[in-house]
C-alpha cells in the first residue's frame, strides 16, 4: 500500500526521523507538564477551578489552548498565548516605529534583536497575568468550598513559577523549530487542542446513545454530526490555501543577438492573508468585558459583562463577527503592501499586462486585495462563530468548539505546515511525496499562528 510505503520512506531518511523522534519526545515532555499541579493546590481546588471553567465559554477556550492545563492549576496553566500576545505586540510595533523596521531589513541580527525584545515583553504580560490568574483561583474556591487564602508571598512564588512555566513551553517551541518538525510555538498549540478532541468526542458519542440523558437524535445524529466536522474541515483548507493568480510579465532584453526574460510568473494573492490573526485579536477584544466586571461592582457592568461572555449569544456573535471582518481588512492591509510589491516589479523590469508599471500597479493590486479579502472575511467571520451555531443544535459545548473558530483554523494550518515539511523532505531525497495529485499547500501569509 502507498501509505505503508510512505511510512517506509520517512523512516528511511535519518534527518527526518531524527526530527520526528525530537517532536514527539519534547511533546511527551510538554503534555507531562500540564498535569503537575502548582505547590499547595489541593483537589478541592482543581474541582472548583474546572467547575468555573466549565461553566464560562471564554474560560473554555483559553483552556483549551493550554491543553487542559488552565483548569488543572499547572505550572504551565498560563500556556504559550502571552507569548503569542507579546510577538503580536512587537509585529505592530514593526510596522508603526522606524525603529522597529529597520530590525526588521538587519537580516538575522535584527531578528535576535526582535526576538530578544519579544521575550521580555512575555515576561512582563506573564507577570502581570499570574496573579490575575491566581486571584481568580482563589476567589473560586473561596465560593465553593470557602475559607481559601493566598498570601502576598505565597502569590509571589505562584506567580514565578507559573512565569517560568509558561517560558519553558516557549523553550520547548523553539527547539521543535530548531530540531524536529514546522513551527514550535504553532505546534504547541495543536497539541494542545488535539488533547482535548478524544475526551469531547467520546462525550459526544456517549450523549447520543439510546438511553443517555438529553439524548436526541440517536447515532445517527452522532453520524451527522461527523460528517458536517468534515465538511467544515474542508471549507477550512480551501480558506487556508485559497489564492488568486495575477500575471507578471517580465519585460524582455535583447544582447547582442539573444533575447532575455519575457517569461510568464504569477504573484499569488491570498484569499484570507490575514491568517487567524483577525480572530485571535476579535477574542482578545471580547475579552475585555469580562476582565472589566472583576473591577467593577456594578450590576450595570455585571449585566453588560454577562452579554458579552455568552459565546451562544446574539451579540456576542455579532460584534465577534464584526471585528473579525474588520481586522481582517486592517492586518490584510499592515502586511500585504501593494506600492512596495509595484516597486520591486518595477525595479525587476516587471510588469502586468495591461497595467502601467508604478502607480497604477499599486492601485490595480490593492484594488484586487479588497475584492477578495471580503469573501475571504466574510468565510472567516462565518467559521468563527460555527461553534454558537453548533451549540444552538444540541452539540455538546466542548465537541463544538471543533466545529469552527481558531482551534480549527490553527489545526489545519498547522497540519498542513508539518505535512509540508515532511514532503519537503521526501521530495529531497527523491521519493514520492505525500500527495499523488501535486503538493501540499501550507499557509504562507508569514504569520505563525
Amino acid at each position: 500500500m502507498r501509505f505503508i510505503q510512505t511510512i517506509r520512506n520517512i523512516w528511511t531518511i535519518e534527518e527526518l526521523r531524527k526530527r520526528i523522534l525530537v517532536t514527539l519526545l519534547l511533546v511527551l515532555v510538554y503534555r507531562l507538564g500540564c498535569y503537575v499541579v502548582l505547590p499547595g493546590i489541593s483537589p478541592e481546588d482543581l474541582d472548583a477551578l474546572s467547575n468555573f471553567t466549565e461553566r464560562s465559554g471564554l474560560m473554555q477556550l483559553l483552556d483549551m489552548f493550554s491543553g487542559g492545563a488552565f483548569s488543572q492549576a499547572s505550572i504551565f496553566a498560563l500556556g504559550i498565548m502571552p507569548y503569542i500576545t507579546a510577538s503580536i505586540v512587537i509585529q505592530l510595533l514593526g510596522m508603526v516605529l522606524p525603529s522597529f523596521q529597520k530590525m526588521q531589513r538587519e537580516g538575522e541580527s535584527g531578528r535576535q534583536k526582535l526576538s530578544q525584545y519579544t521575550r521580555y515583553l512575555t515576561v512582563l504580560i506573564l507577570l502581570l497575568q499570574g496573579p490575575a490568574y491566581l486571584v481568580n483561583l482563589q476567589n473560586q474556591v473561596s465560593a465553593t468550598i470557602g475559607g481559601a487564602h493566598m498570601g502576598f508571598w505565597t502569590i509571589v512564588y505562584l506567580t514565578v513559577i507559573l512565569a517560568a512555566g509558561s517560558m519553558f513551553i516557549m523553550w520547548l517551541g523553539e527547539r521543535i523549530t530548531d530540531r524536529g518538525i514546522g513551527n514550535g510555538i504553532s505546534f504547541i498549540i495543536l497539541v494542545g487542542i488535539i488533547a482535548r478532541l478524544p475526551g469531547a468526542l467520546f462525550y459526544e458519542f456517549t450523549s447520543r446513545l439510546p438511553g443517555a440523558t438529553g439524548s436526541q437524535g440517536g447515532l445517527i445524529m452522532f453520524v451527522v454530526e461527523i460528517l458536517l466536522l468534515f465538511a467544515v474541515t474542508v471549507g477550512a483548507v480551501l480558506l487556508v490555501q485559497g489564492t488568486r493568480k495575477v500575471p507578471v510579465q517580465y519585460a524582455k532584453r535583447i544582447i547582442g543577438n539573444r533575447q532575455y526574460g519575457g517569461a510568464r510568473q504569477y504573484i499569488p494573492l491570498k484569499v484570507n492573508a490575514a491568517g487567524v490573526m483577525p480572530i485571535i485579536f476579535a477574542q482578545a477584544i471580547m475579552f475585555i468585558p469580562l476582565q472589566l466586571s472583576a473591577y467593577s461592582g456594578s450590576e450595570r457592568a455585571s449585566g453588560f459583562a454577562a452579554v458579552f461572555s455568552d459565546i451562544n449569544g446574539f451579540w456576542y456573535n455579532f460584534v465577534y463577527f464584526i471585528l473579525i471582518v474588520a481586522f481582517t481588512y486592517f492586518y490584510t492591509a499592515i502586511t500585504v503592501r501593494p506600492t512596495q510589491m509595484a516597486e520591486d516589479m518595477k525595479r525587476n523590469n516587471g510588469f502586468i499586462p495591461g497595467i502601467k508599471p508604478g502607480k497604477k500597479t499599486a492601485e490595480y493590486l490593492d484594488s484586487i486585495m479588497s475584492r477578495i479579502t471580503l469573501p475571504g472575511s466574510l468565510f472567516l467571520g462565518i467559521v468563527a462563530i460555527l461553534p454558537a451555531f453548533a451549540r444552538f443544535f444540541g452539540i455538546s459545548q466542548n465537541f463544538a468548539q471543533f466545529f469552527g473558530g481558531t482551534s480549527l483554523l490553527i489545526l489545519v494550518g498547522v497540519v498542513l505546515d508539518t505535512l509540508q515539511q515532511i514532503e519537503s523532505h521526501l521530495m529531497m531525497h527523491h521519493y514520492d511525496g505525500l500527495m499523488k495529485d501535486g503538493k501540499i499547500k501550507g499557509r504562507t501569509t508569514g504569520s505563525a499562528y
